[in-house]
């Protein structure tokens, strides 16, 4: 497995007091993930951790895609790691890293179209209208979504859409 210095030096430089250097692999990160727990380890915070300390970024793109995208970002890891090192921090440049090779898992492309054409993430449904007229609630306005395309076009959000 080759090392490649790089990207090891990008998961370094994600913490500016350099305490990711410090992991000592103890595996808490790992023992108190809820997310570990239920796929039987298919998601491992601590093997995304020692991979990307090494360098082996292979490793990491080339696993399942719940190797990376397993993380729920719930902090769990970040509060219980002794050596208080921010894991959630290089899970998101792991998911950055994999969007950037469009290789993020197909909800996500679907989730952010869906952003992309409506500017929300769940687009107005006739039911939840009756249901808030039903409960005197008023009619939820109408996001703009000519401003939000033209933000994230700028963005260059629309180039990373699959199909797009």
């Amino acid at each position: 497995m080759a090392t490649d210095f790089e990207f090891r030096k990008q998961v370094l430089d994600m913490h500016m007091s350099g305490v990711i250097k410090y992991c000592y692999q103890c595996n808490r990160c790992t023992d108190y993930c809820p997310v570990a727990e239920v796929t039987d380890n298919a998601y491992n915070p601590r093997q995304n951790i020692l991979n990307a300390l090494l360098g082996f970024k292979d490793a990491i793109f080339s696993a399942e895609k719940i190797a990376i995208w397993g993380c729920t970002v719930c902090d769990t890891c970040d509060e219980v790691c002794p050596q208080s090192i921010e894991l959630t921090e290089i899970f998101k440049l792991l998911k950055n890293q994999s969007v950037i090779n469009g290789d993020a898992p197909d909800y996500y492309y679907l989730q952010a179209k869906t952003i992309f054409e409506n500017a929300k993430a769940v687009p107005p449904q006739p039911a939840i209208e009756r249901r808030r007229q039903q409960l005197g609630l008023p009619a939820v306005a109408a996001p703009d979504v000519n401003e939000l395309t033209t933000l994230l076009k700028n963005m260059g959000i629309d180039k990373k859409l699959k199909g797009e």
